[in-house]
This record gives C-alpha cells, sequence and structure tokens, in this order.
C-alpha cells in the first residue's frame, strides 16, 4: 500500500471510528449491555463515557480531513484505546460478570488501536 493509499484509508478509518464513537456506544450499551455497560442499576457511568467518547468522535471526523495535522490525537486514540481495553481486560478477567466485555468493548477498543496504528504513518509522507 502506498502513503496516497494509507492516508485515503486512514480518512475512512477516522471518520468510522468517530461516527461510532458518538453515534454507536450508548446504543451499544443499551442493546448489548453485557458486552458494553459496566455497571447495572442506576449509574452516572454510561453517560460519562458516552461524553467522553461522543467528543472524541468528534475531533477524530476533524482529523479525518487532514490527518497529517492531527497526528497528535490519533497516536492519543491509539494508546489510549490499548491502555482502556488492557485495564478492561484485567477487570473482565477479575470479575466473572464481566466476561461478556471480552466479545464486545474490549476487542473493539484492540481493533480501533491495530487499524489506527497500522494506517498512520510514521514518517513524512513524500509527494
Amino acid at each position: 500500500m502506498d502513503d496516497i493509499d494509507r492516508i485515503r484509508y486512514l480518512r475512512i478509518a477516522l471518520v468510522a471510528v468517530g461516527l461510532i464513537s458518538i453515534a454507536g456506544i450508548y446504543p451499544l450499551m443499551l442493546v448489548w449491555p453485557s458486552g458494553w455497560a459496566w455497571h447495572s442499576g442506576h449509574s452516572d457511568y454510561p453517560l460519562m463515557i458516552v461524553g467522553i467518547y461522543a467528543t472524541l468522535g468528534v475531533f477524530l471526523l476533524m482529523a479525518a480531513r487532514d490527518p497529517l495535522a492531527h497526528l497528535s490525537l490519533i497516536w492519543f486514540t491509539v494508546w489510549s484505546s490499548i491502555v482502556h481495553g488492557a485495564i478492561m481486560t484485567v477487570q473482565a478477567l477479575a470479575g466473572s460478570g464481566q466476561r461478556g466485555h471480552l466479545i464486545g468493548d474490549v476487542p473493539a477498543l484492540f481493533i480501533i488501536a491495530i487499524v489506527l496504528a497500522v494506517l498512520t504513518p510514521r514518517r513524512a509522507i513524500s509527494s
């Protein structure tokens, strides 16, 4: 894959992750709580997570216009997804009631991190 294709696919990935972050997380928490919501009963947690990820999603959509100008945001998304996924993996393994996350939000975070890391250039793009 050449640099032009990599940037094109990166833009597509940023739009997809951005839209999922804005509009997909809350519905997933409602329809598949065992794989996406970490609290049962009343909790302020879901709204806080949705707010954080929706905000990130807006910025990822803006970054899709010119990914090379927003590399720090993209790498923040990669590394924060890895850290968040690793912490959730440990918590899901430690709590038997949380195992559904191992096939829900945990792999989603690692997939996002891998896709963005593979597509994000590590050097200047030649024209």
